[in-house]
C-alpha cells in the first residue's frame, strides 16, 4: 500500500507548488547553540541526530516520497535512479536544502564532484548551518584537489559543531579539545 501511495504521489502533476514546510529556524538555532556548548562527542552526536531529523522532514508527502525514494536508491547503490528522484525533488521544492544535499551525495558517489559542489553550495545557501552539506562540501573540495578551500569549510562546520568526526581532517587543529 505504501508503494502505491508513493507512486501516486510521484505521478502528481509536475506543476504543483511545493509548500514552505515547517519553520524549524528556532529549533535549529537551539540545536546549534547546544552543539557549540556540548561537553563531549556523545552529546554532540545526539544533537546531530536531532538536526538530521529536521533536515529530513520534507515540506509535504510528495516531497517526502521523492526524498525517501532517492535515499533508498542511494542505499541500494543505484545512484542514477537516486539522482532522477532527487532532480524531481529539487525541481518541485527548490527551497528545500536537503534535496540539493542528497542529490550532491548521489553525484559525489558517482565521482561527479563538480555537480556535487554546485548542489552543496545551493544547500548551504538555503541552510548555512547544514552540517551535512558543509562536511560534504569539504570532502568534495578535497576530491577536487582544493585542500585549502576544504580547510576553510571544515572550520566553518566546526564552529557549528566542534565535535564533528571530520575535525580529524584539519591540517592544524583548533585548540586542544578538537
Amino acid at each position: 500500500m505504501k508503494t502505491i501511495l508513493a507512486l501516486s504521489l510521484l505521478a502528481a502533476p509536475a506543476f504543483a507548488d511545493c509548500p514552505a514546510g515547517t519553520d524549524y529556524s528556532s529549533q535549529i538555532a537551539t540545536v546549534v547553540e547546544r552543539m557549540q556548548a556540548a561537553p563531549h562527542e556523545g552529546a554532540a552526536r545526539v544533537l546531530s541526530a536531532q538536526m538530521w531529523d529536521i533536515w529530513l522532514d520534507a515540506p509535504d508527502e510528495l516531497a517526502q516520497a521523492m526524498l525517501d525514494a532517492g535515499m533508498a536508491s542511494i542505499q541500494m547503490g543505484d545512484r542514477m535512479v537516486a539522482t532522477s528522484h532527487l532532480e524531481e525533488l529539487v525541481a518541485y521544492c527548490p527551497d528545500y536544502a536537503e534535496g540539493y544535499n542528497q542529490r550532491a551525495f548521489a553525484s559525489f558517489l558517482q565521482g561527479k564532484y563538480d555537480d556535487a559542489l554546485v548542489d552543496l553550495d545551493a544547500a548551504i545557501a538555503l541552510q548555512p548551518v547544514h552540517l551535512g552539506a558543509l562536511t560534504g562540501k569539504a570532502l568534495t573540495l578535497i576530491e577536487l584537489g582544493r585542500a585549502e578551500d576544504a580547510q576553510d569549510v571544515l572550520r566553518t562546520a566546526l564552529a557549528i559543531n566542534p565535535w564533528l568526526a571530520e575535525r580529524a581532517l584539519l591540517n592544524e587543529p583548533q585548540g586542544e579539545d578538537i
